[in-house]
């Protein structure tokens, strides 16, 4: 059932277009500022002011610029066409019939989902890393107003932030693939997924609603960036809290969509 589910979603033209668009991103981005290499982007801040610096720093900038929209966005669509997709090409029914128990199902695809949301996360991660070493080349990890990182601070740091993008970006994921089984069509499970994300990213930008925001997943999202800026890099904990709650309601809900209810429907 793994296989199954690996190969006909993963292989989609569909899916790989929208790999290749994440993959585009850092390197559009790398030759747009090629000729900064080795110096500061402008007067932007951050990641993205240090990012012609290093492959590390591109790569990490390149994370920042599409963690808030684009990826999720990619992980959303990949996420509810593996939900709905069987349901779409009304072979679910046939599925129940066969002996494949609704847990096997749910399990074959919560794997394939989080593979395909691993795929989209290294996708920005691959195409930074390789567009940045041929364009900035390996050098320290430059920070802004700050000493720049050594090789094994630069390394724990990195990896610590991709475990949390990857955190963050599963329980997009379980939102949208929870949308995918609950909604007639998967199409609408995406925009609804969208709607979601864009809704949240403008709660989080209003003070005066922070009590809203906080509850949302998308208020930590980028929380991990403070990982390379001068100061305090706590608050990761409170946000991967947020994120595995996130993740456990979606997959009860799943669970009883799939057990009390036919989705094919």
């Amino acid at each position: 059932m793994l296989r199954f589910e690996l190969v006909t979603q993963l292989k989609r033209l569909r899916t790989l277009i929208a790999l290749l668009c994440l993959a585009a991103v850092p390197v559009a981005a790398g030759l747009a500022l090629a000729s900064s290499a080795g110096h500061r982007n402008g007067r932007e801040t951050g990641l993205f002011g240090a990012s012609p610096y290093s492959a590390l720093n591109h790569t990490m900038a390149s994370l920042e610029f599409a963690g808030p929209l684009l990826l999720p966005i990619v992980v959303g669509l990949l996420a509810a066409t593996i939900a709905s997709a069987d349901r779409d090409w009304g072979v679910l029914r046939y599925l129940y019939v066969a002996p494949v128990t609704r847990t096997r199902l749910l399990l074959a695809k919560v794997v394939t989902v989080e593979i395909a949301t691993a795929t989209a996360v290294g996708s920005v991660l691959a195409a930074g890393l390789i567009a940045g070493s041929v364009i900035y080349g390996w050098h320290p990890f430059h920070r802004i107003g700050a000493p720049s990182l050594g090789a094994v601070d630069t390394l724990v740091r990195v990896l610590v932030a991709v475990g949390y993008v990857l955190l963050c970006m599963s329980a997009m994921a379980a939102i949208a693939f929870t949308l995918g089984l609950l909604l007639p069509r998967g199409a609408e499970a995406l925009a609804v997924a969208i709607i979601f994300v864009v809704v949240a990213s403008f709660l989080n930008g209003q003070a005066n609603l922070h009590v809203v925001a906080a509850v949302l997943p998308v208020h930590y999202w980028q929380s991990w960036t403070r990982l390379f800026e001068l100061g305090p890099t706590g608050g990761l904990a409170l946000g991967a809290i947020v994120q595995l709650a996130t993740i456990g309601v979606c997959l009860a809900a799943c669970w009883a969509i799939l057990g009390r209810r036919d989705p094919a429907a």
